[in-house]
């Protein structure tokens, strides 16, 4: 067993398909699935159903492939470590960035970070959380910008900011009505909330934790985009909880209410593997987060944290 057979086999789980694994690997086709064939016949097992369309990793493939993951990012990390990589700032990195936050944080400090460190290239994807998590267990996503708590020991979480939650209604809505609002004025009737699988619908549930939420209305809507739901309130009626930040146009300011203090927030953080050794790209990539982001927003003295997991 080789590091580099390690390598094709990783490349086959993440492409599932040959002729494009050997591709990302440089070598040919016929070389890669050589190896692998070679290396399932030294431990005795199939890593991949080569039956299905497309290529699935058997389920003793899939424990073996996860291994495999972390002895190459183990490997990455001792490399690291010899060459002092971790005291540079230079290569191309991962991320995966949860929707509710993407459209609203990245114009305030990418283009700052990118101009600041031109030999950093940034591939950014925005994905859910579950998703992001997977992935950085699997090592094909070098940093998550997410929601925590997570609770995972494989991964540390750097916290960024916290942001509060405010409520989003129609101009007619009777939430308008108060100066502030408490958990318990949020019911069910004219509540808009994401479709499943985001964690911050997940969070607006939590706050209402007291409440058993049941869709009355005629039409139920599922969308993932804050912006839609906003949208789709002002077309209609009712209300939802939006993040601070979703409220960038003084024309939203009329339709927005504050909650009573400790404001319900959510924390927003960098997440790594364990083994992620970049510390000068995660104290600057923080950096220039931070000096972007409203003042308030670096203390969590008057807010809440809301949970997700």
């Amino acid at each position: 067993m080789t590091l580099q057979q390690l390598q094709y086999v990783v490349a086959l789980d993440t492409h599932r398909h040959f002729v494009r694994a050997a591709e990302s690997c440089h070598v040919s086709q016929p070389t890669l699935t050589l190896q692998v064939k070679k290396l399932e016949g030294e431990i005795g097992m199939l890593i991949f159903d080569r039956s299905t369309m497309p290529l699935t990793p058997t389920p003793m493939g899939e424990q073996f492939i996860l291994r495999a993951r972390q002895i190459l990012r183990e490997v990455d990390s001792l490399k690291a470590l010899v060459n002092e990589d971790r005291h540079t700032l230079k290569g191309t990195f991962r991320i995966g960035i949860i929707p509710t936050v993407a459209p609203y944080l990245l114009p305030r400090f990418l283009k700052h970070f990118s101009d600041a460190f031109p030999e950093v290239n940034l591939e950014i994807k925005e994905i859910q959380s579950e998703q992001i998590i997977h992935r950085l267990h699997h090592n094909t996503l070098d940093i998550g910008i997410l929601a925590t708590p997570l609770s995972d020991r494989a991964l540390r979480e750097i916290p960024i900011y916290h942001e509060p939650f405010l409520i989003y209604a129609h101009e007619n809505d009777p939430m308008l009505n108060k100066q502030e609002v408490r958990s318990e004025d949020i019911h069910h009737k004219g509540l808009w909330l994401l479709d499943q699988g985001h964690c911050f619908r997940n969070q607006v549930l939590n706050i209402c934790q007291h409440q058993e939420l049941v869709h009355s209305d005629r039409i139920v809507f599922e969308t993932g985009s804050i912006e839609t739901l906003k949208n789709m309130i002002q077309s209609h009626s009712g209300y939802t909880l939006i993040p601070e930040l979703a409220v960038r146009n003084p024309m939203d300011k009329p339709y927005v209410r504050r909650f009573v203090e400790p404001q319900p927030a959510r924390e927003i953080s960098l997440v790594v593997h364990q083994s992620f050794t970049k510390e000068l790209l995660l104290t600057n990539l923080r950096k220039s987060i931070v000096e972007r982001i409203p003042d308030d927003f670096r203390s969590n003295n008057r807010m809440s944290r809301i949970e997700w997991r």
